[in-house]
């Protein structure tokens, strides 16, 4: 790998650039780091909605209202009296998919039967959004530790039912598009083909998953989970794609924590908006970001993600240390 402080990356969907620094010795105990739980004395999801297993807890019915610019903000304010119902502007809503009650383990640490009701609990709350028809986007997010953003310790996915695309996925979807038109081929499938080939990014494997760190990746240890079967919507998942997508999380993540200490995370998945459709354009996956670092001035400056820990040191690390740890209960 070239020498110098920064290597410009270009994300080959999406046709933005990152930089990689790609010069400095990695330094575990730089971003070893534990997530802190949360202050969480009386825990709501243990006690809420009643029953035994996983459950789905509504936290708030409308949680987004669309006020648009500070002009149509004081638009909105002054004639809020005669909005009807039928046209206003409140949306969406939050709810979690929780496990069971006193389950505050890390994912990873718990067995495939939660893991798969849990993921099962978000394929079908995507398929109920898109028989409503009445928002764009069902965002699927799990947070990790204080420094992740979490507010509870109890194990658990929120859902985040959007009235609109989120700039991130709106990128993904429309450059996805434009690279099958320019390359005749979904280019998550040519990733999965690709990284499995050259293994230098390549995390974990299986006869349906293939977990790998992104070229361009934007943070230090970022991993996408992608499905080696094409296909845009995580609604239309079946029960070997719900085990599949369990299996395939507990692996990497149980890798990452023993990498890294078990460090805070956020973990979000990416499908196809509600409303359209990009069967032939897009390919549902998982990323894993963990926050192992501060946002420094360059990236704020310059909406430039600046990444200190190249994407192929990150794979030697995390690999290197799950061999030491074998080796060792061995």
């Amino acid at each position: 790998m070239a020498a110098g402080l920064f290597e410009l990356r270009k994300d080959a969907i999406t046709g933005w650039w990152v930089a990689t620094v790609v010069d400095r010795e990695f330094h575990r105990d730089r971003f070893a780091r534990a997530a802190e739980p949360v202050a969480d004395v009386d825990c709501q999801n243990c006690r809420l909605p009643d029953g035994p297993g996983v459950r789905t807890r509504t936290l708030k019915d409308f949680a987004f209202h669309t006020v648009g610019t500070d002009d149509e903000a004081r638009e909105l304010d002054r004639g809020v009296a005669q909005v009807a119902i039928a046209t206003a502007r409140a949306s969406g809503s939050w709810r979690t998919v929780v496990a069971p009650p006193g389950e505050h383990r890390a994912l990873h640490a718990v067995g495939s039967a939660t893991i798969e009701a849990l993921v099962e609990g978000a394929r079908s709350a995507l398929a109920e959004a898109q028989h409503a028809g009445q928002t764009d986007y069902l965002q699927v997010v799990q947070n990790w530790g204080v420094q992740a953003g979490a507010r509870t310790n109890h194990l658990c996915l929120d859902l985040y039912d959007l009235p609109q695309v989120p700039h991130r996925i709106a990128e993904e979807v429309g450059g996805a598009a434009r690279f099958v038109i320019r390359e005749g081929e979904c280019p998550f499938c040519r990733l999965v083909r690709d990284e499995v080939r050259r293994r230098g990014r390549l995390v974990w494997e299986d006869a349906d998953s293939v977990a790998f760190a992104p070229f361009a990746s934007r943070s230090p240890f970022e991993l996408w989970i992608v499905p080696r079967r094409h296909d845009a919507d995580f609604a239309r998942a079946g029960a070997r794609d719900v085990a599949a997508t369990a299996e395939a999380l507990r692996q990497v993540l149980a890798t990452l924590a023993a990498a890294l200490d078990g460090p805070p995370y956020n973990l979000v998945l990416h499908t196809a908006p509600l409303r359209e459709q990009v069967d032939a354009t897009y390919h549902w996956h998982w990323e894993i970001h963990p926050r192992l670092r501060e946002i420094a001035g360059l990236e704020l400056g310059t909406g430039l993600p600046v990444n200190p820990v190249s994407p192929e040191d990150a794979v030697e690390e995390l690999l290197s240390r799950a061999r030491s740890l074998a080796g060792a209960s061995g």
